[in-house]
């Protein structure tokens, strides 16, 4: 069935995947984003939805009206960055989230799939954790993960339906690239320098999921009852791809010609570890990611030889901490992370 959705952060990562695949499955999409990676583009430019042109906390009931279901992207997105500004991270991811789905329900919005993580289980160990394992979120991102899958939880109702994807580490070439995760930063040391750079130990565990197979968990939320998701927590990603780091430094030294693997430890080891069990996905949603981490490793480095991406690229225009530096620097957004000027 067509369903007017709305995608916050359609702008991001993750959303310039996701429109496509929404458009594909014969969804209505309507994009929300303030524009701040908008113009972070590798390759041809993706054709972006009719959008509202917002901060995430200045959303209106009256903007949300006519909405069938809404897809909840729009964060500050990573852990270094919620470190250096927890406040702001807490705003934005924590507050405006929640305030954005009373606001959704209010306009009678059905359902809200809510883009959660997998790093709310924290330090985990070394054995398979499901969606019933204790939270133990180490970060401020994580944290405020924690926070709204609670208060969402709180809202749900017969008429009101929200959902958790607990998505895995990202990875995989978005038009809209991302260099600060693990996998896309890794084959862009490799294809600059020859080498694979490893900070840390290596020895920590990562669940990776490619952005393709996020989104189509997300389209898979839309499809099926809602009783099937109505509040609900689902894992999103393959236990194929729950690798160490090390692991996953060598299938990027096999996908790039002529790189070696140079593991420094010189950060020690990270506490962030942990494995992660998918079967609720499979089993109730009729999901299972599909694409490898050779796979992913072997598109970004075609991708990135294609497009011809240069070390600025990675450092600046497609980390997140640098790019809001840059757009802070230049006077275009606050300490807030608001717009300082009107939208163009």
């Amino acid at each position: 069935m067509t369903q007017r959705v709305l995608v916050t952060g359609h702008q991001g990562y993750l959303g310039t995947v996701l429109v496509p695949a929404l458009r594909a499955a014969g969804h209505e999409v309507i994009g929300l984003d303030s524009g701040l990676f908008a113009d972070c583009v590798l390759g041809p430019r993706p054709d972006d939805p009719p959008a509202l042109a917002v901060d995430l906390r200045e959303v209106t009931v009256e903007q949300l009206r006519g909405v069938d279901a809404v897809v909840h992207l729009a964060a500050l997105s990573n852990d270094p960055l919620g470190a250096l500004m927890p406040e702001v991270t807490h705003d934005i991811n924590h507050h405006a989230s929640v305030r954005l789905a009373r606001l959704a329900k209010e306009a009678g919005v059905q359902r809200f799939c809510y883009a959660s993580t997998c790093s709310v289980y924290g330090a985990a160990g070394d054995g398979l954790v499901d969606e019933d394992a204790p939270l133990r979120p180490l970060t401020p991102y994580a944290v405020s993960k924690v926070h709204v899958e609670d208060d969402l939880a709180a809202l749900a109702d017969s008429g009101f339906s929200p959902v958790f994807l607990r998505n895995a580490t990202a990875f995989g070439f978005s038009p809209r690239l991302r260099a600060d995760i693990v996998l896309n930063n890794l084959v862009g040391s490799a294809v600059l320098t020859g080498v694979v750079r490893v900070l840390s130990d290596g020895t920590p565990w990562r669940p990776l999921v490619h952005a393709r197979d996020i989104a189509a968990a997300f389209v898979r939320c839309l499809e099926v009852p809602a009783p099937v998701i109505s509040c609900r927590a689902f894992n999103v990603g393959s236990e194929a791809n729950n690798v160490t780091v090390a692991e996953i430094a060598r299938r990027v030294a096999d996908a790039v010609p002529g790189s070696d693997v140079l593991i420094t430890g010189e950060t020690g080891s990270d506490p962030r570890s942990y494995r992660v069990d998918f079967s609720r996905a499979r089993a109730d949603l009729g999901f299972e990611a599909e694409i490898s981490v050779a796979d992913g490793a072997a598109e970004l480095h075609s991708a990135y030889v294609r497009y011809g991406v240069t070390s600025a690229d990675l450092e600046h225009r497609f980390t997140r901490l640098n790019r809001l530096a840059h757009l802070q620097r230049t006077g275009r957004i606050d300490e807030t992370m608001r717009h300082v000027s009107e939208f163009v």
